[in-house]
This record gives C-alpha cells, sequence and structure tokens, in this order.
C-alpha cells in the first residue's frame, strides 16, 4: 500500500499545482482585460505608483550605487589581467544596462512591494472588508488588484532606470578612487558601446516583472485564509513566487530580446 500511498501524493501535489498555475493564470488574463475597461481609478493607480515607486527608491538607489561599486572592482580584476583598464567603464554599463540592473530591481520590488501587495489584500480578504466593498457596489478585484498590476507596471522600468543610473554612479566612484578617472571621461566610455537595442528592451521587460510580481501578490492576497496565519503565508508566498517567476521569465525575455536584437559580433 506505501507505493501507491506515495504515488497518490505525487500526483495530488501535480493536480494541486496544474490547478494553481491555471487560476493564476485566469487572474492575470482577467485583469489585462480589466485594465482596458471603465471605470480605471486614476486616483489609486497614482496613489499607487507613488508608494510602490517613490518610497521604494532610497532602496533602489542604495542598492544600484553599492553593486555598481562591487562590479566595478570585479571588473577591474578580471581586465586587469589583459591591460584593458580602459573597458571597465563600458563592461560595467553592458552589464547595468542589459541584465543585472533590471533583474535585481525587480528581486528587490519583489521583495519590498510583493511582500505588502501579498499582506494588504490578505488582511482585507481575511477581515472581510473585501465583502464589504463588493456589498457596496464597488469592484473589488479592479480596485484592489487591477489598480496594483497596472501602478506596479509603470513603477518597474523608472524604478530600473534608478538602478541603472545609481549603478554608473558607484562605478564612476569606485574608478575614480582607484585610478582618478574624470566624469566626462568615464561616462563617454560607459556609454560608447551602448545603444537604444540596449537600454529600451531590457527596461521595457520589468513591465513584465512588475505585472508579474503584482498579479502574484494580488492572486495570494485574495485567496488567503485563515486569519493572521494566511496573511503571513500570502505575504511570503508572494516574495517567493514572485521572484521565481522573474527570473524564469527573464530566460524567456532574454531569448526574445536576442532574436529581435542579436548581439553585434566583431
Amino acid at each position: 500500500m506505501q507505493p501507491i500511498s506515495v504515488v497518490d501524493r505525487v500526483g495530488a501535489a501535480v493536480l494541486g499545482l496544474f490547478e494553481f498555475v491555471g487560476t493564476l493564470a485566469v487572474f492575470g488574463g482577467r485583469a489585462l482585460v480589466e485594465a482596458f475597461r471603465p471605470p480605471y481609478e486614476l486616483p489609486e493607480i497614482t496613489r499607487h505608483v507613488y508608494q510602490f515607486g517613490y518610497r521604494s527608491a532610497p532602496l533602489i538607489l542604495t542598492a544600484g550605487f553599492a553593486i555598481g561599486v562591487v562590479l566595478s572592482m570585479h571588473t577591474r580584476a578580471s581586465l586587469e589581467r589583459f591591460g584593458a583598464e580602459a573597458m571597465i567603464p563600458a563592461g560595467l554599463a553592458i552589464a547595468l544596462i542589459r541584465e543585472t540592473g533590471p533583474l535585481t530591481a525587480g528581486l528587490l520590488v519583489s521583495g519590498r512591494v510583493g511582500a505588502g501587495i501579498g499582506a494588504e489584500i490578505g488582511a482585507m480578504k481575511v477581515t472581510e472588508q473585501i465583502d464589504a466593498l463588493e456589498a457596496s457596489a464597488v469592484d473589488s478585484f479592479k480596485y484592489l488588484a487591477v489598480t496594483r498590476i497596472i501602478a506596479l507596471m509603470i513603477a518597474m522600468p523608472l524604478l530600473t532606470i534608478m538602478m541603472d543610473f545609481a549603478g554608473m554612479f558607484g562605478g564612476y566612484v569606485a574608478e575614480a578612487v582607484v585610478s582618478g578617472m574624470s566624469w566626462p571621461l568615464y561616462f563617454e566610455r560607459a556609454f560608447s558601446y551602448i545603444g537604444y537595442s540596449d537600454l529600451l528592451p531590457a527596461t521595457l521587460k520589468t513591465i513584465v516583472f512588475g505585472y508579474l510580481i503584482a498579479v502574484v501578490a494580488s492572486y495570494l492576497g485574495f485567496t488567503a485564509s485563515r486569519g493572521t496565519e494566511g496573511v503571513g503565508e500570502a505575504s511570503t508566498r508572494s516574495v517567493v513566487m514572485g521572484s521565481m517567476l522573474i527570473i524564469l521569465s527573464d530566460v524567456i525575455l532574454v531569448k526574445i530580446i536576442f532574436f529581435f536584437y542579436p548581439p553585434v559580433s566583431g
């Protein structure tokens, strides 16, 4: 009987996973459809853009500066072996703008904003505030989930640009301390190999990151149960699942970007 029991448990887990993925996909698809239907709840969207974007700026700027300093030190340690110290600003800029900046910003926002959305909506769910909104003829899905999803899709590219330039500034500070390189020379070398085909796709893909973070967190908040324990679980799962989806989607998005903007050889 034991092998049958194990098979049953594995089968139930797999079916549960497929059920979760399906309901999450329906939730996200419904959010996209509702985003184009009035009323658009612009004041609520603006409030969330401020909450997600402006209040995340100190974390993003600090992390970006630190990453820029660390990347500059590692890049120098590698390129010094080949006598290519002049390529340090360009190497740092390419690494930051193409991948490190967008991915790091997505993971940081998933930790800060995703957990907040999951906990906030989850608390409203278990305290029956969502039912009260519905009783007041307010579309709770539109008011709570769609506004947050749109706001985070707007805020993510802005935060990514902040991360990129904070990292560039951190790299400049590290380079200026070591070699005394001037500000104009550093940025001239940094952007000499960077074009719009590097900046735009890498930044715009974070719109997908924002969508995934907000959809997962909102869904887990709406399905929270078991009181405060369920709220904590929704918050924790929002961070974990949001981060996993960001990493997985990044692999797919990079392949798509390389298809439309193939790397220039030679």
